[in-house]
């Protein structure tokens, strides 16, 4: 058995370097871990495969190690508090955004806010944050303003080539995407809230839960959402419609839906909601059909590839929350969400066979509670959003090297 040591040479307290250490857990088959803390302290392997962030590799598979760095991001300025994190996406310059959803805070946690002032903290941070990579908060704007319906129930942000920020909503009558420039200057509305008339509305979006950009095409696809049943193209520039389809690119039915029962045939149509987008270098679509516990495969005129199932036996909300590629050329890995299991997943692209996991439910860091989105940094480091009572985005760094 070969042996992968780290040692950590405290200068401060060794049980602040063991509260570190106890979130990495990598389990390699035919590898015996063994992590060393100050001079006495030593964590074994068994040990390790209790903690609270795991990454366990199929047999004879090599997949990234991550470890969770509890200290990001830094503490909010301005005594803010997060609420629900919707989502999460790292722009090309390596920052962090985030979008979470200030009215889903309750009074104690706004102590501080109210009249008169219950506590010392908090107030509600805006509703759109940007950090850097250290965890610094470097812009926050958002919430209802001039010209343009901001969302009820914040959900989805994408912020593309050209530094633009696209923010989406699920409230029951958030119909409409928006689209802002990195300062929060409003550019484009695309629908009206309260005017969705379903799945072949070419107008309004019902409930949007994604957003992801043809930079190329200048094109924006819309995962649609949690009332309508499809994919929607716009233009990125107009907000002109361009397509739309359901399910095994077939047109999308706003019928009654049988409930997912893993003992059935696949679904023809989506579930609710049909919840991520991601466009893939080789020009593939992946939609996260959350409910049905898969994802599908198109290419960008709506035409089907393929689609793949994950934790089949998923009820509540559904598997397959987010996902992410990798950002090696080939884009050889998926990174997957689920805030059923509160796992993220790393599968791989082609075969679709699931190598290694991390996380487990739970509050301490590198757990989740309710893991909702995936987003990824130009050097593989790992972000993810919690909502319900989860109310975080963490970071997990990357410790080899390909991205």
């Amino acid at each position: 058995m070969s042996a992968i040591r780290w040692n950590i040479r405290a200068t401060g307290l060794v049980a602040a370097a063991t509260g570190l250490l106890g979130c990495l857990e990598t389990v390699r088959a035919g590898v015996e871990l063994q992590t060393t803390v100050g001079p006495r302290s030593t964590v074994t392997e068994n040990q390790l495969s209790t903690s609270p962030t795991t990454v366990r590799v199929a047999q004879g598979s090599a997949v990234p190690q991550l470890l969770v760095d509890p200290f990001w991001p830094k503490p909010l300025p301005n005594s803010w508090i997060l609420g629900q994190v919707a989502s999460v996406h790292v722009d090309r310059h390596d920052h962090v955004w985030v979008v979470h959803r200030p009215r889903s805070l309750s009074e104690r946690e706004l102590g501080a806010s109210l009249n008169p002032p219950i506590s010392k903290c908090c107030v509600a941070a805006p509703p759109v944050l940007e950090f850097d990579q250290s965890g610094n908060v470097l812009r926050s704007w958002g919430g209802p303003g001039s010209g343009y319906d901001w969302p009820s129930s914040e959900h989805g942000i994408h912020v593309d080539d050209h530094d633009f920020v696209w923010v989406g909503g699920n409230g029951p009558k958030d119909h409409q995407i928006l689209k802002f420039t990195a300062a929060g200057r409003f550019v484009l509305q695309i629908g009206k809230p309260g005017q969705n008339a379903g799945s072949h509305d070419t107008k309004n979006l019902g409930s949007p839960a994604d957003i992801d950009v043809d930079e190329t095409a200048r094109e924006v696809y819309v995962a649609d959402g949690y009332g309508n049943r499809r994919v929607v193209v716009f233009d990125s520039e107009t907000g002109a419609y361009k397509r739309h389809w359901g399910a095994y690119g077939k047109p999308p039915s706003d019928g009654p839906a049988r409930p997912y029962s893993p003992t059935a045939p696949p679904s023809p149509q989506f579930g609710n909601p049909v919840h991520c987008v991601r466009l893939a270098k080789d020009g593939l679509v992946y939609i996260c059909d959350r409910t049905n516990n898969r994802y599908q495969v198109f290419r960008k005129d709506g035409t089907f590839v393929s689609e793949a199932f994950f934790e089949k036996n998923t009820l509540l909300n559904g598997s397959v929350s987010s996902l992410v590629m990798s950002r090696d050329r080939a884009e050889r890995l998926i990174f997957m969400v689920d805030g059923v299991n509160n796992e993220m997943r790393i599968v791989d692209r082609v075969s679709a066979q699931v190598l290694g996991h991390v996380g487990r439910p739970g509050r301490s860091a590198g757990q989740f509670h309710v893991v909702h989105d995936v987003a990824i940094d130009s050097q593989g480091n790992l972000y993810t959003a919690e909502v319900n009572t989860g109310q975080r985005v963490q970071k997990f760094r990357r410790l080899d090297q390909e991205p």
